[in-house]
This record gives C-alpha cells, structure tokens and sequence, in this order.
C-alpha cells in the first residue's frame, strides 16, 4: 500500500512540474535557512561545554562603583583565588590566568612572529579546565618558572612537529628569554570562551603580588559536587571585610563599609557559570570575543519563522489546486476510497516532497556554509549535520514537516463530496477562510518587523561610524611593536616622521578603541581621599605629541610640552574629570591619587589643560573620566599621514624597520579599522538578518502567488461575468488584488508596535544612538505592498486577460 502511496504521489509531482517546482523551491530555501541558523545556534549553545567539569568552573566577576563611574571587570586580585580556597572547603580549586599586554614575539629561525594567543596561567590550570595532552605531563608542566605548555599547532609551526618536550622557545621583550616546553596538548576546541596557544608560567610575571585592590587576573574557582554557586556568593562580603577592606583604609580615609555604600559606592563580586561567559559576558577585558544571547534567540526564532511560513506556503499552494484535484478526489471517492486512504495519500505525498526538498536544502546548505561562515565569523562544519546527535532529528524532519505542512490539504482535500464535486462545483469553503487570511497576515507580519529591524540596525552603525568620536580617526596608521626596539624606537619615530605624508608621530599603547591598554586608578580632588570624594578614572601615559598627532581639542588650558619641566606631574583631563571635581575652571588645580608604593601616600598631579570629550571606548558606553600623564610608553606609535600614495608610504615606514629591528615582525593597522571592529557583531548581526529577511519575503511571495492563483480559480464564472457585462482590466485586477493588499495592509499595522519596541530595546545598548524615525516604517510599508502587489498582479492580469467564453463556457 505505502508503495502504491509513493508511485502515485510521485506521478503527480511530475504531471504538475510548476506547481512541484514552487513548492519544492520555497520549502528548500525554508529548510536551507533552518539548518544553516540550527547550525549557527547549536554552535553558539554549545561554548565551553567540552570542559568535563563545566558545570562546576565559575569566573570571579567585579562589579567596582566608585565616585560615580561603574567598572563591570572579569577580573579580579590575585590573591582572591588562593583565600577561597585556603577559607572555604567548598572550593574545590582555582586558576589564574594573566593576559596583560596580550601579545609576545617568539622566535622562528632568525625572525620574531608576534603571537596574540598567550596568557600566563597558574600550573592548576589543567586541573580545571579539560585541555588533553598529548605529550608531557600537564599537571606539573607550569609548576616552575621559565616553563610554557603548547598546543600542537604551535609546535608545528615552530619546529615542525608535535613530539617537542624538553626544547626552548625564545621570546624577545621579556626578562627571561628562554622558556622551557614541559607540555604539549591539543588544540584547543574553538568553542571556548579563550583559545589560547601559549600557557606561560605564572611565576614569570612581572607583578607586585598579594595586592587586593588590584584586580587584573581572570580567576576561575572549580566548587565541590553540590555547591550552590548563588549561597556561595554569600561569602564575599566578608572577604572584602576581612582582606580588602584593611587593604583599603592604608590608602583612603574609610570609615567603615557601610559608609562607603552609603556614599553611592560599591564594590562587588559575582560568579559567572563557565557556560554563559560566550553569551551572557558584556564585561571588560575578555579574553575573546563574545557573542550575545539576544541575537542567538533571535536567530533561532527566525530560522522558526521561515520554517513556517515554509509550511504555510505549502498550505496554500497545494489547497491552490484543489480545484484541479477536485474530480480526482470525487472519482476515487465514488470507486469506494475511504477518506483515510485518501490522508494517506496526500499526507504521503508531502513528505516525498519535504524528503526532495531537503536533499536540495542539503545541497543549498553545504554550497552555502563558506558564505555563511565568512559573515558570521564562524567555522561551522558541514559534518555536524550528519554526526550521531543530529542526524535522528535529520530523518525525522521531512515526517514532521510533512504531515504538519501537509495535514490542512490532506484533511481538506479528503472532505470534498463527490457528487459535488463531479457536478462540476468545487469547494469554496477555502476562499472566505479566516485559516488564509491568518497565514498571509502572518507572513507578512514577519517580513514586516524584519525589514524594520535591518534598516534600523543599518541606520544605528552608519550613525556610529560616520559620527565625529572627538578624535580624528582618520588616516592615523598604528605601527605595534615599536617598544622592542629599545633606544631605537626614538630614532624609528624620528625617521618615519620625515617621510614625505607624515603629519605627525605619537608614542602611546594607549589608544580610543575599547580593544586598547586600560589603567584605572583612584582620584580625588583633595588631598585626603575617601568614600564621598574619591572616583576611579583611567589613566594614559602619552608624550608630547599624543593630542595634536591624534586632533584632539584642548578647550581649557594647555598642552603637555617639552618648554615646561613640570610637566612630569601635569595631566590634562578630560571634561567628564572636571565634571566629577566640580570645577568650572580646573586649570592650575591639584589632584591626588594613590602612590602605590608607599601605605598613607598620596602622589599630587596639577591640572594643566582640558580636552574636549572623546569617545575612547564604545558608543555603548557614556563617556567616562579620563586623565593624561606624561609617560614614555613606546609599544605602539601613530602616525598621522596625509598621501594619496599609501601603498608606498607603507612601504617606506617598513624599510625604515628592516633596517632598524632586523627579524621583528612589521605590524601595523588603522585606527578608522579598529574602531569600526568595535561594532562587528553588529554587522554581522545586520548581515545575517538582512539575508533571510530577503529570503523571508521570498519564500512569502510565493505563498501569495499560490493564493492569487487559487482564488483566480475560484472566480473564474465570476471574473467571466465582470467582463462581459464590460468590467475593464485594471477594475478586474484591482478586484483580485484588493483583498491581498488589505491582508497585507493588516500585517504592516500589527507589525509597527512589536518591531518599534524591538529596536528600541535594542538601541538602548547604545548610550549614543539615532531616534526611530517615522519614515523607516513608512518605507517598510511601501516596500512591503508594493512587493504583495507586483506578486498579486502578475496573477490577477494574467486572469482578467483570460477569454470570458472561454470562462464561462468551463463552468
């Protein structure tokens, strides 16, 4: 019987090739759209769920309000982790990881490569985390000084194979050169919040340790089977009471804790599930780049979308020709069909078509998934569609989709009245069903809201990136690298800085992109700092030339220069810093902060100048409190040039290297560059969006042509009749089109409020954003009727040109 089902469903699918064709088109692109999304959400969930004990590593978050600036840190001091565990049995273990300065240039023959994928990490770090090894022994591999573990790729890459325990690698910049190999493990897996290839020894760190207001190491606490990690939590006040707080009173006039809330201040730690720090992270300094729960559900919910309203379309386009199976129906029917056999039928028939149309969704995905993957900065494998996990799911999907895509035909089919039917009188049932009007509001309801969602999100990046950040962000070429040069960094600045389009030269790591150096220190504008007069303000060591190289204003006072010898305790502020002195005209005046080296000391700096407020960190972000101080922090130089020809005025800068750091790697990118990476989850967000949004209105479209086709065939005596009692073309076609254009109007009206609340909600990310104009739904509207009516037309023409005779003679 199934058999026969088969052979008969497939006859039909080739009597109809046009109707087959749509149909198997709009559920093979709804699929395609599915497991691509499915592929990209199942990625994104499943980020550090490798780690054996996952579900027991937590990350020690700060939460630092001091002075009215709040720092949102993943770090915190050093010694925090070696107190839990040392006070509280529940702790079970901890790791450190230390990325300051992110980067070493270790050497390959005779040339240095500068690696980003480093960290110093405490030797308890592989009994945390599941990183395997494949040679050495890991749990001992960091426990001396001079010790680094690999991954396998790096070993590669520098000696040509895997087996290298025992041998040296050598880095430049770093007291200690040499640092011996005692592991290697494998690489690790891409979905971790970090990916490191580098594991140096905690022990070579240059770092004043046993500091509890210093909060500069990633720690991660391993609990015991059982622990609540929210009761946990409960101990950290009387940590801070207990360690940090006389740590605190050697520096500031505190009183008691209380006080110091009571002033508006806070300090607070928080644990944060290893599992969620890829989606639910938004904190400074991560260790890679995070992504955002929000946009994974919203994919998810899209790739729903398209999946139904894929179905919807099969609905509609096989109840389309319902006309024409009509008499097939009645015939069998008569011949003692039953209507079960008849579901049956039907319901085979939409799973043969779902099984087509996902084997052509197969080859759309897999044709697809390196497009994908470009624009959603994944690496995404064709292999996981197939693997154990997917693959049940993988064969019951054309089941599922087809007797759920294919149960209002069969059913609606099935029930036709044969003598009904073969007076020549088919079912109109169909054409006043609320069940069309619903899927079309639906559809387009979808395609609305998204529409609205890409342009906003388009208009929100283009404000941002063609906004004036305070700063010229322009033509500034970033040379890295500079500071292992040693004396020769001066006479490299100096050089470049007579080359034909150079307009100006800076030292300074310290750069207004979020991805940038960060030192935050205390300030106050009395000489006895505490809880009501104290705030955290960052501060960057610049020379000379860092404000005029990088156009910034100064609007009170002056710049650093080399005329006054005083200068060495200056800084210039920004306007926020005033603000938070409460001075009109700070210019003269003195601030204090702590001298980290000596208990009950302060260091006084004097106010020489005020620079105009720049954003230095993401537009996300208000502008926050930020000081300059003299200093010679040589890693990075800007250039500011001014050349038509910057190819070779590249070229130049990079001869001038050669001939100065022979073997060091010539690194440099632009500052215009690394703003804009400050916004590329949004863009791809945007991309992504934009991509099915197009295809969402496809796959609608078709289900709007199925029903203009349908309903044409359901008045054709009516559209007979206009005609001959003289009914013009476009009367006809406006006739057929008007109830479209109403289903559509409906949607457009429905979908304003939901798609204004969205992006409003998502533009409050941004402290700097565009106003939801009125205009972005006006056009969302026109775009969206006039692609419902260019589909409803070319239908609706084609029947009000057909012959009335002919029409009516049919009936």
């Amino acid at each position: 019987m199934l058999f026969s089902y088969i052979k008969t469903s497939w006859r039909n699918l080739l009597k109809h090739k046009g109707f087959s064709f749509i149909n198997i088109t709009g559920l093979a692109i709804g699929l395609s759209c599915f497991l691509l999304i499915a592929l990209y959400v199942a990625d994104e969930l499943s980020y550090d769920r490798f780690n054996e004990k996952a579900d027991r590593i937590y990350r020690i978050n700060s939460d630092i309000t001091m002075g009215g600036t709040n720092l949102k840190l993943t770090t915190c001091s050093d010694p925090m982790g070696a107190t839990l565990l040392k006070d509280y049995p529940s702790v079970e273990n901890f790791v450190r990881l230390y990325a300051s300065g992110g980067t070493k240039f270790i050497k390959k023959g005779n040339a240095f490569i500068e690696e980003h994928r480093v960290v110093h990490a405490d030797s308890t770090l592989f009994d945390v985390f599941t990183l395997p090894a494949l040679y050495g022994n890991t749990h001992t591999a960091l426990q001396e000084p001079n010790s680094v573990v690999i991954t396998a790729t790096a070993a590669k890459k520098y000696f040509g194979t895997t087996n290298v325990v025992g041998r040296f690698i050598e880095t430049r910049g770093d007291q200690q050169p040499l640092y011996k190999i005692n592991a290697v493990i494998k690489d690790m897996p891409k979905n971790a919040h970090f990916n490191v290839d580098f594991f140096f020894s905690m022990d070579n760190v240059e770092y004043d340790f046993g500091n509890f207001l210093s909060h500069n190491f990633q720690t991660y606490l391993l609990l015991k089977p059982g622990t609540d990690p929210r009761v946990f939590e409960r101990n950290f006040p009387a940590v801070i009471q207990r360690y940090i707080f006389p740590q605190a009173i050697q520096f500031m006039q505190l009183s008691t804790m209380e006080e110091f809330k009571k002033s508006g201040n806070n300090l607070a730690y928080h644990l944060m599930p290893v599992k969620d720090i890829h989606l639910y992270s938004d904190r400074f300094p991560e260790l890679g780049v995070n992504s955002d729960a929000r946009y994974v559900y919203l994919f998810a919910a899209v790739a729903i979308f398209i999946l139904v309203i894929a179905c919807i379309n099969f609905m509609n386009l096989s109840t389309a020709r319902s006309a024409a199976r009509a008499k097939e129906v009645g015939i069998r029917k008569v011949l003692g069909t039953d209507k079960k056999s008849l579901v049956a039928q039907f319901l085979t028939e939409s799973v043969l078509l779902v099984m087509i149309a996902l084997v052509i969704a197969l080859l759309i995905t897999w044709g697809s998934l390196s497009f994908f993957n470009e624009v959603a900065a994944k690496s995404l494998q064709m292999s996981t569609v197939f693997s154990l996990n997917t693959l049940p799911f993988l064969i019951l999907l054309p089941l599922i989709v087809g007797i759920l895509a294919g149960s209002y035909p069969a059913f609606f089919l099935s029930a036709f009245k044969p003598i009904i039917v073969l007076k020549g009188s088919a079912p109109t049932g169909f054409r006043q069903s609320k069940i069309r009007s619903s899927l079309v509001v639906f559809q387009f309801f979808v395609a609305v809201v998204l529409i609205v969602g890409v342009t906003i999100i388009y208009k929100q990046l283009n404000y941002i990136q063609s906004r004036q950040p305070g700063f010229d962000k322009e033509q500034l070429l970033i040379i890295n690298g500079t500071g292992l040069l040693g004396s020769n960094a001066v006479v490299f600045k100096e050089a470049v800085a007579k080359l034909t389009g150079i307009k100006g030269a800076s030292f300074s790591s310290y750069l207004p992109v979020s991805s940038s150096h960060r030192s935050d220190n205390t300030f106050s504008g009395k000489a006895v700092i505490n809880e009501q007069n104290g705030f955290s303000m960052q501060t960057w060591k610049v020379d000379y030339d860092y404000l005029t190289t990088l156009g910034m204003e100064i609007i009170q006072g002056r710049n650093f220069s080399p005329d006054f010898g005083t200068d060495s305790s200056g800084v210039v502020i920004n306007e926020t810093a005033a603000k938070l002195l409460g001075l009109a005209n700070p210019v003269g005046k003195k601030i204090y902060t702590f001298d980290n080296q000596i208990p009950d000391s302060l260091l006084a700096y004097t106010v020489i100048g005020v620079v105009k407020n720049f954003n230095f960190e993401s537009m996300r972000q208000e502008i926050g409190p930020l000081c300059f101080q003299l200093g010679n922090n040589q890693s990075a130089t800007a250039f500011k040039i001014a050349t038509t020809d910057v190819a070779g005025l590249i070229k130049s800068i990079e001869n001038k290297w050669k001939a100065l750091a022979p073997g060091l790697p010539f690194n440099y990118q632009f500052l215009d560059e690394a703003f804009n990476n400050m916004y590329r989850a949004e863009q791809r967000v945007g991309k992504i969006a934009l991509a099915f949004a197009l295809l969402t209105i496809f796959i609608a479209c078709l289900g709007l042509f199925g029903l203009a086709t349908y309903m044409a065939e359901q008045r054709t005596r009516e559209i007979g009749i206009r005609k001959v009692l003289g009914a013009s073309v476009s009367s006809i076609t406006g006739m057929l089109s008007g109830d479209f254009l109403k289903l559509v109007s409906i949607a457009f009206v429905l979908a304003l409020p939901v798609a204004w609340l969205a992006m409003h909600q998502w533009l409050q990310e941004f402290a700097y954003r565009i106003n939801i104009h009125w205009g972005v739904f006006a056009m969302a509207g026109v775009i969206t009727l006039l692609i419902a009516l260019c589909t409803v037309s070319f239908q609706a023409i084609k029947a009000a040109l057909s012959n009335p005779v002919k029409s009516l003679r049919a009936e």
